[in-house]
């Protein structure tokens, strides 16, 4: 088991993928740190589908091409999740406020759900093994998705998680320096500065990707980013949340 140092300042992005399958103790202490994330009122407000069927990889990979969701050994899925306590009130009888059509209750779930995910990322990282989280499943064809996971209302996909003995190390990846994400007291006080810290590590991420192991590429990091955005912004998942039960009013 790796100490806590390594596993938090060392991970990266695994996906490519060993053969080996991963003992079902290390797949416990997964589960059993999922299982100890914490959640909002402690509502638990998260489930995951844990995938080994590999037809059903392949099937999500067909969707998204994304390699790692074929040659991952476990492929794990977090979801948001307000079905379990739903069914459970209406056997003792007990109403269900509206609360999945606020934006409270959908962030919750996906809080609930992303903490859990990070949960999993630092055991599996703590085990030896790689990981990498997959949001694309949430936005490649969400119907789709939830389809092939049979998911009911009140069940939404939040990210995937692939989990395998890694095949490859990557380069850590430059982070934006701690003058960028901590502040005292209130945010920046000197957004001039902020912007010349921001503009360095621009220049820091185009180096990166020029000179990496493996495959380079001459992406910066806002311009990149923003195409990210650009092509997001063709995502229906406020319709999508409507037919899993989530009519958003407030």
């Amino acid at each position: 088991m790796e100490n806590v140092e390594k596993t938090l300042l060392e991970r990266t992005s695994v996906r490519r993928y060993e053969r080996e399958a991963i003992p079902e103790e290390t797949m416990q202490f997964i589960y059993d740190a999922v299982r100890n994330t914490p959640t909002s009122y402690n509502g638990q407000q998260f489930s995951v589908i844990d995938i080994d069927d590999q037809q059903l990889k392949e099937e999500l990979y067909a969707l998204t091409n994304q390699k790692q969701l074929k040659t991952c050994n476990r492929l794990l899925i977090f979801c948001s999740d307000y079905n379990k306590i739903t069914r459970l009130a209406e056997k003792k009888g007990i109403d269900v406020p509206p609360f999945t059509n606020t934006m409270d209750g959908v962030i919750i779930g996906i809080i609930d759900a992303s903490l859990a995910m990070m949960s999993a990322v630092v055991a599996a990282q703590a085990a030896g093994l790689g990981s990498n989280c997959v949001g694309y499943l949430r936005t490649v064809d969400p119907a789709k998705v939830a389809e092939l996971l049979h998911l009911p209302k009140g069940v939404f996909v939040v990210c995937g998680l692939a989990l395998g003995v890694p095949r490859e190390h990557p380069d850590l990846k430059p982070k934006q320096p701690a003058e960028t994400v901590f502040f005292k007291n209130r945010y920046c006080a000197d957004e001039e500065k902020l912007v010349e810290d921001l503009s360095a590590y621009d220049s820091i991420v185009k180096e990166y990707n020029a000179t990496r192991a493996g495959s380079t590429t001459t992406n910066d990091w806002c311009a990149h980013i923003l195409d990210y955005y650009r092509h997001a912004m063709d995502y229906r998942i406020l319709d999508y949340l409507k037919n899993q039960g989530y009519d958003i009013q407030r």
